[in-house]
């Protein structure tokens, strides 16, 4: 039985009449960049992070950089994070002018080390961006604590945790700002790019919907240099549909979860951990470690198992950030993990006869029956 790493499509047949007739309803309108249909979804997924505002924007990665720049993030500035993220996180920080620094993550949540945060401080740092990896959200307290004791503001990448808790708080309601992707593949998706920054604060909601309408308070008057970031009307309106799916969805892929977890458990060579006992993931990603992964990857795809990799190599270690002189060695719990993760597929309508496929061939990946011993005579 094949299995792909993600089918969109059974996720949209049973809502694509829906879809395209708030679709059609954004044409009749002619609401198309910006407008009423994406600040009824601002509304509505504000009061699903259960924060005060909800700014929508281009993508995820203009998400997080106005986040940075409305709370005063500039030329000069560090900024600390994890150096196994997407590039975006780094990216959106460089483009502010201001410097990545990383901190290594735990080993068990593959998120950002509370316990390593403080030595990365220096008298430049500005702010803390945290990053909710895989749909577990990162351990919030001690970091709001160490935060708000050096007085830094915290940025939650929560691009990967759309619905997340921690201790009870929605992911992106507990820093100065939480920051979205929609890219359709997210547990929230769009039809194309699509973001947004939750906020408990208007003033940076101001600042941020005036950066994303080229520094515009009102028409053709600029107070600041800003971009076009503008959310699309007809992306709105998919996700204003979706978004009333989405505690459903959240709830299959749990439950996906722990079917893989029951079945990999006794898997000699299949390491998957499991969630922090302080929240209540989303799995966006299922990952497990492996050793010599990438064979692993390749005959997965043999057997007609789609799987993937989230990331093969860390920021730190990018070409892009040569510059910053990290050489192997500088984060060895993102690295190792860089070398050993594995992501299996993953998506709300993921069936239990596919994860028993999955789990199956991937005991006989990892675990290759020994051929039989010839006894002579």
């Amino acid at each position: 039985m094949p299995v792909p790493f993600l089918d969109l499509r059974a996720q949209h047949d049973p809502v694509r009449a829906e879809i395209l007739a708030a679709i059609g309803d954004v044409i009749d309108r002619s609401a198309f960049a910006g407008g009423p249909v994406v600040a009824q979804f601002e509304e509505e997924f504000a009061a699903f992070c259960r924060t005060r505002r909800s700014v929508g924007v281009g993508n995820g990665t203009d998400a997080l950089w106005f986040a940075l720049l409305a709370l005063g993030v500039g030329p000069g500035d560090e900024v600390i994070t994890a150096p196994n993220s997407f590039m975006a996180t780094a990216e959106a920080i460089s483009i502010c002018g201001a410097k990545p620094v990383f901190a290594d993550v735990d080993e068990q949540t593959y998120t950002l080390d509370p316990r390593l945060l403080e030595r990365a401080i220096t008298p430049r740092t500005k702010a803390i961006i945290p990053v909710h990896l895989y749909g577990q959200m990162a351990d919030m307290d001690p970091i709001m604590e160490i935060a708000g004791r050096r007085k830094l503001a915290v940025i939650e990448d929560a691009c990967q945790a759309h619905g997340a808790e921690y201790k009870g708080r929605r992911a992106g309601s507990i820093g100065h700002a939480g920051c979205f992707s929609f890219y359709p593949g997210k547990n929230l998706g769009a039809w194309g790019e699509a973001g947004a920054v939750t906020t408990n604060d208007p003033k940076v909601a101001e600042k941020i919907a005036v950066l994303r309408e080229h520094g515009q308070q009102a028409k053709y008057q600029h107070s600041v240099v800003g971009w076009n970031g503008r959310m699309d009307g007809i992306q709105g309106a998919v996700l204003r549909v979706k978004l009333k799916g989405l505690e459903r969805g959240n709830a299959a892929r749990r439950e996906n979860a722990r079917l893989y977890s029951e079945r990999l458990a006794a898997i000699a060579g299949v390491v998957a951990k499991p969630p922090a006992g302080q929240g209540t993931p989303v799995y966006h990603l299922y990952v497990v470690e492996v050793e010599e992964r990438d064979r692993v990857l390749q005959d997965m795809a043999q057997r007609g198992i789609s799987c993937a990799i989230h990331y093969p190599r860390p920021i730190h270690l990018q070409k892009a950030y040569r510059e910053l002189g990290l050489g192997v060695g500088s984060f060895p719990v993102a690295e190792r993990c860089a070398a050993r993760i594995l992501s299996l597929p993953m998506y709300p309508e993921l069936t239990p006869a596919q994860i028993e496929t999955v789990a199956a061939e991937l005991k006989s990946v990892v675990s290759p029956a020994k051929p039989t011993e010839v006894l002579h005579a």
